[in-house]
């Protein structure tokens, strides 16, 4: 901890915990003066914590601290205040493009006569490997073995460039591979609830709170810390310093009572709040949990719920802390005095749930009784987008014919598989994945998976033969307490062998399907589809060859690989014959709620979260015999370079930034639609040979087999601006009938890739403009997304409505966000991309300032429409000014002694 406030509300007290003797800001001293907090929402008293630990009387202000108290007048508040989290968090996709921008920023300040050392994390820095692992071989005794092997030999160079990082930044921890996925290890591990820092002699106590290059970073607020995802530049920016600003947000009230019936599962409940908060409209909000259901609610169920709060659009889902979050602590190995600490600290700040807490004010309140919550997928396109598991087979044909382009004379179609004896048709089930951060982390819904597999596997039964199962659990603790169940052999001889720990499928990391499979669907358009436990099922992202993708709870998802289709109803199917020739239904393989908790009382302890996180940092063999890349204080770009590149965000960096200019005379890039998700417009899974981003690596002599992903390459900006826009199943509503990337080059028409098109805008010196539909930019925190955005020449992005975290992200890259008023799209506009585009008032801009955009039509006529500017805050403002946040933050540096 580098600083405290000048404590002008004098709140500071002193806090005696087994002999130790730690200083506080107290809230309820702040409220004698500032007025009653009883009611504040305990995630709102958190970023009350942090105005009073940072008042200066200039950045952070008692006027802050006033308003966050002022919110519950009205439950909600249009005044801005600043942040600054207690750490970072991040993983190696979004990880080692920030990293990059760092030892960017170190050539950056030399280059304006300043000493690379300041370019340092003031915040601890946890980056965890997850990531880069691909399922290449699944099915397979050797398959861990064989992933990770393939994982050093495509990703070394990376990994090297992260030793130096790790060498040379301050406060910079690497996790290396083959640990577990960041969310899951930041909640059993690197989460201590309340965090400790020293100044002088004294020590403080304050929040644990944290940004993540993640969006599933709000896992962590299952266990009552506040964080949530942001892009790698606002991550950058916050781990040298700089306080991020933000509206006091509103804060949804999401009351639970009763308890989960016989038969379902956390993911069952995680997917109806999602469609329940995702109807109710949550996007830029904190949501927070109460109700008399948290009394017996696991903190790995909440974990399961908070980590999807991207999916239900919100900013996060907290859950305050109360006896079962210390016993979680308790039982993942946390020390003793540090729980003890916890406890006290949060009670002096009246900030620990119990069944006496007051109800908080809150902007809006939903209820669940979860006694009503039912077995349940969601897909094919959209975590949101949930289906009753009994309805899933209607609900599938329906969507073959009305969103995946089938003709209804053609829904039966099948085809055999070379080789096989065997033919799939649409809704073949080719991936079924126990994936992701939302379920691995929840020892409930994997016992019930390996209970399903010891049932099934008990009575002979085996998946189809088309089905590619895996298994990635979330840290090495899940394959100690499967272990202790003897469930890891059930789950081995159906196939389910673990491929890696890491994200695997959820990030798109599949692998190859065989090729007389993708043969057979590609030949004969067949919709293929994945059944996953996994958080995001958006177009394109899952696989390739894979157009449907539904998300199902881990025990499911073996359900699923044994039925093999989507075509029959998995509630009443026949899913295979016992050895007596006796049908088996989904009900003779279900567990009990009894034997899933049975079993997780005796498989899970602390021993094994004790063991496994002592040995964090030492890696595999194949980790600790990596050659660093020097430990020089700049790092040694190499011109050869395909992973790691010095990317151009500082080339001709001036002390003073210039003055900002109206756009005039741009050109549109893209006409995009509803729900573009930054999966189409960055996407981070397979290359395609012909795509912009393959025809330059095999011109760089790297052969196919070696592309990796577009997530692996992030260190490339010449690989990633090349793929920007790049995404399979994008549709740019300019080029009719098209997929994947393409646009109409104007004035002359002609059909071309949108890298191709943007870099003949660029030598003919043209600005660019993309425009969109509703909540433009959903999904990760991408920062290529804007990166890339940025460096294809686009100054602004039009869209009906913006997600939050890509807006921010637009604006920290220097890119204009603007919104249509209500009523007008870019269809009542009547817009097709051949126009010119002008935008007036940028030269004075202030935050939401009414801007005017110019529409000239290829007749000469003109039209003038008003846009509002989505900088929403005097600090964007001014990293806007300054083309980004990172140059606004050097160029500080550079000018102070």
């Amino acid at each position: 901890m580098k600083q405290v406030g000048h404590d002008l509300l004098d709140c500071q007290r002193d806090l005696s915990v087994e002999g130790r003797s730690y200083r506080y800001f107290s809230l309820p001293v702040a409220a004698e003066k500032l007025g009653d907090i009883s009611r504040l929402p305990v995630s709102l008293k958190v970023l009350l914590e942090n105005v009073l630990r940072f008042t200066d009387g200039s950045t952070y202000r008692v006027e802050d601290a006033q308003a966050i108290v002022d919110w519950t007048k009205n439950a909600h508040s249009t005044q801005e205040v600043p942040f600054k989290p207690a750490r970072i968090l991040m993983q190696d996709f979004t990880g080692v493009p920030a990293v990059v921008d760092l030892a960017a920023m170190r050539d950056g300040i030399v280059s304006l006569g300043g000493d690379p050392q300041k370019v340092n994390p003031l915040v601890p820095v946890d980056l965890v490997i997850d990531h880069s692992v691909m399922v290449d071989v699944a099915g397979r005794k050797d398959a861990l073995q064989q992933n990770v092997s393939l994982e050093f030999e495509r990703n070394g160079e990376r990994y090297a460039f992260l030793r130096w990082g790790q060498e040379a930044f301050d406060q910079f921890r690497v996790v290396p591979p083959g640990a577990g996925i960041c969310h899951q290890v930041n909640l059993e591990y690197l989460s201590q609830v309340v965090w400790t820092g020293t100044v002088g002699d004294v020590t403080y106590a304050y929040p644990d709170t944290l940004y993540g290059t993640d969006s599933h970073t709000t896992m962590v607020n299952g266990l009552g810390v506040l964080g949530w995802g942001v892009g790698g530049i606002e991550a950058e920016a916050a781990m040298l310093g700089q306080p991020i600003s933000m509206l006091i947000p509103d804060v949804v009230g999401f009351r639970m009572d009763g308890r989960l019936p016989e038969g379902t599962t956390a993911t069952d409940l995680v997917l109806t709040v999602t469609q329940m908060l995702r109807a109710r409209g949550v996007v830029g909000k904190f949501v927070e949990f109460f109700g008399p259901a948290l009394d017996h609610l696991p903190v790995a169920d909440r974990a399961t719920i908070a980590n999807m709060a991207p999916e239900y659009g919100a900013t996060c889902g907290f859950f305050p802390v109360d006896a079962l979050a210390l016993d979680y602590l308790r039982q993942t190995g946390r020390d003793e005095h540090r729980i003890a600490l916890t406890e006290a600290w949060l009670r002096a700040q009246g900030m620990f749930r119990d069944a006496s807490t007051p109800e908080p004010v809150f902007s809006d309140v939903l209820t669940l009784d979860l006694g009503t919550v039912t077995p349940c997928i969601s897909g094919p396109k959209r975590p949101q987008d949930r289906i009753e598991l009994s309805a899933a087979t209607p609900a599938f044909e329906k969507a073959l014919t009305e969103t995946l382009g089938v003709k209804p004379a053609d829904i039966h179609k099948t085809a055999p598989v070379a080789g096989t004896d065997y033919a799939i048709g649409h809704g073949s089930i080719v991936i079924a994945a126990i994936t992701s951060c939302t379920n691995t982390s929840n020892p409930a819904v994997l016992v019930a998976a390996g209970l399903v597999a010891r049932k099934a596997r008990a009575l002979g039964l085996m998946p189809k033969p088309w089905v590619k199962t895996s298994l990635a659990p979330g840290s090495q603790v899940v394959t100690d307490y499967l272990d202790r169940a003897n469930l890891s052999a059930d789950l081995d001889a159906l196939g389910f062998e673990t491929v890696g720990y890491g994200c695997t499928t959820c990030i798109g990391n599949s692998g190859p399907l065989a090729k007389e499979l993708v043969d057979a669907i590609e030949g004969n358009g067949l919709v293929a589809t994945s059944v996953l436990s996994g958080n995001r099922n958006f177009e394109g992202r899952i696989s390739p060859n894979v157009r449907a993708n539904y998300l199902a709870s881990p025990p499911l998802v073996v359900a699923y690989a044994l039925l093999g289709t989507m075509r029959e109803d998995i509630t009443t199917a026949i899913l295979g014959h016992a050895p007596d020739g006796t049908p088996v239904h989904l009900r003779d393989i279900w567990p009990t709620n009894h034997e899933i908790a049975e079993l997780v009382g005796s498989a899970v302890t602390r021993e094994a979260f004790v063991e496994r996180y002592s040995h964090i940092t030492e890696g595999t063999k194949e980790w600790q015999a990596l050659a660093s890349a020097g430990t020089s204080a700049t790092y040694d770009w190499q011109p050869g370079s395909t992973y790691v590149q010095n990317p151009p965000y500082f080339d001709g960096l001036t002390a003073e930034p210039a003055p900002t200019k109206d756009i005039t005379g741009a050109r549109t890039l893209a006409l995009l639609g509803d729900n573009i998700t930054t999966d189409h417009i960055s996407p981070a899974g397979a290359i395609a040979p012909s795509s912009p981003a393959g025809v330059y690596l095999q011109e760089h002599q790297v052969a196919v087999k070696d592309f990796n992903s577009y997530g692996s390459r992030r260190g490339n900006d010449r690989v990633m601006v090349r793929g920007t826009f790049a995404n399979i199943r994008i549709r740019n509503e300019m080029a009719p009938g098209t997929e994947g990337g393409v646009t109409l080059h104007q004035p002359d028409g002609a059909q071309m890739s949108i890298y191709d098109a943007a870099s003949r805008y660029a030598q003919d010196g043209v600005p660019l403009v993309v425009f969109g539909g509703k909540e433009y930019g959903m999904g990760s925190s991408r920062d290529w997304a804007a990166k890339g955005t940025r460096l294809l020449g686009i100054k602004a992005v039009i869209a009906e409505s913006f997600e939050r975290i890509h807006r921010s992200n637009l604006v920290g890259m220097g890119v204009l966000p603007l919104t249509f008023e209500p009523g007008t799209t870019r269809r009542t506009l009547g817009l097709d991309g051949t126009e010119t585009i002008a935008i007036h008032g940028i030269e004075t801009l202030t935050p939401r300032q009414t801007l005017t955009m110019t529409i000239t039509r290829q007749d000469g006529s003109t039209q003038d429409v008003p846009l509002l500017c989505r900088v929403d805050t005097v600090d964007e403002a001014e990293y806007y000014r300054n083309g980004g946040i990172l140059p606004y933050v050097l160029r500080g540096m550079a000018s102070v002694d």
